[in-house]
C-alpha cells in the first residue's frame, strides 16, 4: 500500500512535524524518514549512474532533540542499500554540501537532518548531489513518490558492515580558516584577526562551531559570544537572523561586550545577520549590500550583476548602482534567486551573488552555496581589515539608505482554490493599474512575482504564496507613516475579493 508523503515537501525541503511536544500530530516519523531515505538512495543511485555500493553519502543534523532518531534511520536505510555512509553528527547545511567537494570525503550526496529556524517539534531533509548542488523541487517531488512506495526488508540486501562516524566540521572549518586567511594575505594562526572581538550568537543551533573551530584559533576575541551550546529546545530566542527579538538580543550583547561586530546565524548555518559595533543590525536590505560589496569583480574589472529576492527595497537599488552593480530582483526562495544566479553566468553574464533578504546568500565562488559561516568570514576579514584603520564593518554601508517603515501582511485566501484565487486577484491589480486607474501609482516594470507597485511615498508588492493560501503583501515608504497610507490604499482596491481577508489592513 502506497503512502503520501507529498504533504512534507516544503519547495526544495522536506520539513513536518517530527514531535509531539507542542501538541501537533507527528507526520515526520522515524518510519517515514526511513522511507525518504530509501527515495533519496534511489534518487541518487539513478542520478550518479552508479549502483549503491559504488558510492558515498554523508548525514548530518542540527541540534533538534529528534535529530539523532532521524539520523539514524537514514544512516541505517542507506547502508543497507550498499552505500558507504559517513555520519557526520552534529553539522551546519553547508558543510554537508561540502562533503561532496572534499577530497577527504569524495560523496556522491548528502542529507542534513533540519528545519531551519521551525519551532523546535519540526525537523526535516535537505539533500544534496555533488553536480548539481541542493536539489530542485521536481527532484524532491520524485524522491517522495519514490518513498511513498515503500520499500520491504527483502529489498535492500547489500549492506556494509556499518556506517563510519566522520569528524566533517573540524574539515569543514578548517576549509574557512584558510579561506579568512587567504583573504587577509597571511599566515593561519593567532594573529590572523589581530584580537577582533566577534560576538557570535549561534541560538543554540548548530553553529557553535563558529567561534571555537574558527575564529579563536586565528586570534579573534569570541569571549562576549552568546547560546553557542546545541539545545533543540531554543531556550533564548529563536535561531533566526531575521527574528527581532533574536537579533536585538545580539545587538545588546555587542553593545554591553564593545565587541567590533557580531554575528547570528539560523539553526543549520545556512543564513546569518551581522550586527555592528554601533549596535545596528546589518539584515535584509543590509546583508545584500554587504555581501555584493564583498564580491570580488569579474574579469573584465565590471561589478556585475546581483541577484535579490522581490522584496528588496528601491534603496537597496540605488546603492547598488551607485556602487557599480547591475540589480535583478527576481522571485522569493533562495533557490529561485541561485538557479537565476547560475543561470545569468551560463549565459555569459557575470553574477557574483544570489541572495534573499532572509540571508540566504549563495556566492559564486563558493559553488552558489547558499553558506552562512562562509559569509560570516569574509565579512569578518574584511572587519579585520577595517579595524587596522580604524573603522568597522558598518561604515561599508554609511550611504545605504533604509526605508522608513517597512510592513508585511499575511492575508489569507478562504477560496477552496486558493491558488487560482490568488492569480485572479494578480490579475485584475496588475490590469487596474497598468490601466491608469488609480492616480499616484504605477506597476514597477519589469517584475518577476506577484504585481509591484509603486506609489508616491513608497511600494507595495503583493504576490501569492506557492504552498500555503496567504498572499503577502509587502509595503514600505519612505516618510513615517507612509505605509499605513499604502495599506489603506491596497485595502480599498482589493475590497471587491470578498475571499481575500483583509482584516490585517
Amino acid at each position: 500500500m502506497s503512502k503520501d508523503y507529498s504533504k512534507l515537501q516544503n519547495g526544495s525541503d522536506v520539513r513536518g512535524v517530527a514531535s509531539d511536544l507542542l501538541g501537533k500530530e507527528v507526520n515526520l516519523t522515524v518510519a517515514a524518514a526511513d522511507d525518504i531515505a530509501y527515495g533519496f538512495g534511489f534518487w541518487l543511485s539513478d542520478t550518479a549512474g552508479k549502483a549503491p555500493t559504488d558510492c558515498r553519502v554523508a548525514v548530518g543534523r542540527d541540534s533538534r532533540f529528534t535529530g539523532p532518531a532521524l539520523q539514524a534511520a537514514v544512516c541505517s536505510t542507506l547502508n543497507q542499500m550498499g552505500y558507504t555512509v559517513l555520519d557526520c553528527g552534529l553539522a551546519s547545511t553547508p558543510a554537508m554540501f561540502m562533503s561532496c567537494v572534499f577530497p577527504e570525503t569524495d560523496c556522491d550526496g548528502a542529507v542534513m537532518i533540519t528545519a531551519s529556524h521551525l519551532p523546535p517539534d519540526r525537523n526535516g531533509l535537505k539533500f544534496f548531489e555533488r553536480n548539481k548542488g541542493g536539489l530542485d523541487k521536481a527532484d524532491i517531488k520524485e524522491i517522495l513518490q519514490i518513498a511513498g512506495m515503500g520499500h520491504h526488508g527483502s529489498e535492500i540486501k547489500q549492506a556494509k558492515s556499518e556506517w563510519i562516524s566522520f569528524d566533517l566540521m573540524n574539515l569543514y572549518c578548517a576549509h574557512l580558516k584558510s579561506r579568512i586567511a587567504a583573504i587577509l594575505g597571511l599566515p593561519e594562526g593567532p594573529e590572523t584577526l589581530g584580537g577582533l572581538a566577534v560576538c557570535v550568537d549561534a541560538g543554540n543551533g548548530a553553529g557553535g562551531f563558529y567561534a571555537g573551530g574558527v575564529l579563536a584559533p586565528l586570534g579573534a576575541d569570541v569571549s562576549s559570544s552568546q547560546f553557542l551550546e546545541p539545545d533543540g529546545t531554543f531556550p533564548n530566542h529563536a535561531p533566526n537572523p531575521e527574528d527581532a527579538a533574536a537579533v536585538a538580543s545580539l545587538s545588546r550583547r555587542v553593545l554591553e561586550t564593545g565587541a567590533d561586530l557580531g554575528i547570528i546565524f539560523d539553526t543549520d548555518v545556512d543564513r546569518m545577520a551581522v550586527v555592528g559595533h554601533n549596535g545596528r543590525d546589518i539584515a535584509r536590505n543590509g546583508i545584500v549590500a554587504l555581501a555584493a560589496l564583498l564580491c570580488p569583480p569579474g574579469e573584465d574589472g565590471s561589478r556585475g550583476t546581483i541577484v535579490t529576492d522581490s522584496i528588496t527595497s528601491t534603496q537597496l537599488a540605488a546603492f547598488l548602482k551607485e556602487k557599480g552593480f547591475e540589480h535583478l530582483r527576481f522571485k522569493r526562495g533562495y533557490k529561485n534567486v541561485i538557479n537565476k544566479g547560475r543561470e545569468l553566468n551560463a549565459a555569459g553574464t557575470y553574477c557574483p551573488l544570489a541572495i534573499e533578504t532572509s540571508g540566504h546568500a549563495a556566492l559564486k565562488e563558493n559553488y552558489f552555496l547558499d553558506d552562512g559561516a562562509y559569509l560570516a568570514a569574509k565579512v569578518v576579514a574584511k572587519a579585520a581589515e577595517l579595524k587596522k584603520e580604524g573603522r568597522y564593518i558598518e561604515d561599508l554601508l554609511a550611504d545605504l539608505a533604509e526605508p522608513a517603515e517597512a510592513v508585511e501582511y499575511r492575508l489569507g485566501v478562504q477560496a477552496e482554490d486558493f491558488a487560482s484565487y490568488a492569480d485572479s486577484v494578480l490579475e485584475a491589480l496588475r490590469e487596474k493599474i497598468s490601466s491608469g486607474q488609480v492616480p499616484g501609482m504605477t506597476l514597477e516594470q519589469p517584475n518577476h512575482e506577484g504585481v509591484r507597485v509603486n506609489c508616491e511615498d513608497g511600494w507595495f508588492l503583493i504576490r501569492k504564496s506557492l504552498h500555503d493560501p496567504l498572499m503577502p503583501l509587502n509595503v514600505e515608504s519612505g516618510v513615517p507613516g507612509g505605509a499605513a497610507k499604502i495599506a489603506a490604499a491596497v485595502k480599498e482596491l482589493l475590497a471587491p475579493f470578498d475571499k481575500l481577508d483583509l482584516s490585517k489592513l
